[in-house]
């Protein structure tokens, strides 16, 4: 199966250099991360097209199969437009049905609301890792069990380091008074091509101009290293898309997923790099 989806391309680059299995099965791809198994997006199934409505009992029966211990539901679409329209057979059942916005850039400028106070570079060291978890724990706390909910963040900034210190990419985050208050991450997904993963920022230290900056550092540290065309996929309906629009990003593609949160949890908000 070709992937079209710019957005699922990218996703699918960086999980496969975290230790993701993705397997062709013909009609669908199977991604799976046994390094972390409440991963959602990273537990899923790619479907080529939007099913018809008959036919998504049978998929959401296939992810069954392919996920047994899983609690949740995840299914991707490979298409480059749509909206949650299209999904709708999905909403039906009682799935969260998501369109999210491909966006890209060649070029950025600096925004006008950058934060000047902070100091952005990379992370480097235990303490600035440990930091990371913690901002990752604080962005949903509240929304998942705890304990839970830790595990994973963990399981994932341990993956995301291990590809900073094998060379694929770099973490950055934005520091007040030794404090990390955002971050996020800028890998290479293939040649002159890379993705941007998990912008946040600590809900306390929200629209003070930090991720601006860090996109910024980010695209031009990737710009200034070979990359030609950096790729963001952002939530449509949240504040944050109009500040990579600030940027530079434009918008490109549509990426459509479909999911179901565990019984115990609330949803995430979706797919998107932005928090």
């Amino acid at each position: 199966m070709d992937v079209r989806s710019l957005g699922y391309r990218t996703d699918l680059a960086l999980l496969r250099l975290g230790g993701t299995l993705v397997e062709d099965r013909g009609d669908h791809l199977l991604i799976r991360s046994r390094h972390n198994p409440t991963y959602w997006w990273g537990n899923y199934l790619l479907l080529p097209s939007v099913p018809d409505d008959d036919d998504i009992d049978h998929w959401l029966a296939r992810f069954s199969a392919e996920h047994p211990d899983a609690q949740h539901v995840a299914l991707g679409i490979d298409c480059t437009d749509g909206t949650t329209a299209d999904l709708e057979g999905f909403a039906r059942r009682g799935l969260e049905v998501e369109a999210g916005t491909v966006m890209t850039a060649s070029s950025v400028h600096r925004p006008r609301s950058e934060n000047t106070e902070a100091i952005y570079r990379p992370l480097a060291g235990d303490d600035d890792w440990a930091q990371s978890v913690a901002l990752g724990v604080r962005i949903d706390d509240g929304n998942y069990e705890p304990e839970g909910h830790r595990r994973f963040v963990q399981a994932k900034m341990a993956t995301y380091r291990r590809l900073v210190e094998a060379g694929h990419g770099q973490w950055f985050g934005a520091f007040l008074d030794g404090r990390l208050v955002a971050q996020l991450g800028l890998f290479t997904a293939s040649a002159g091509l890379a993705r941007f993963q998990s912008v946040e920022t600590d809900p306390d230290f929200r629209r003070r101009g930090l991720a601006g900056g860090l996109v910024h550092l980010a695209s031009t540290y990737g710009l200034e290293r070979g990359v030609q065309t950096l790729v963001m996929v952002a939530d449509p309906g949240y504040v944050a898309i109009d500040l990579y629009r600030a940027v530079g990003f434009a918008d490109t593609e549509s990426q459509l997923h479909v999911q179901r949160a565990p019984a115990a949890d609330r949803p995430f908000r979706d797919q998107s790099e932005s928090r």
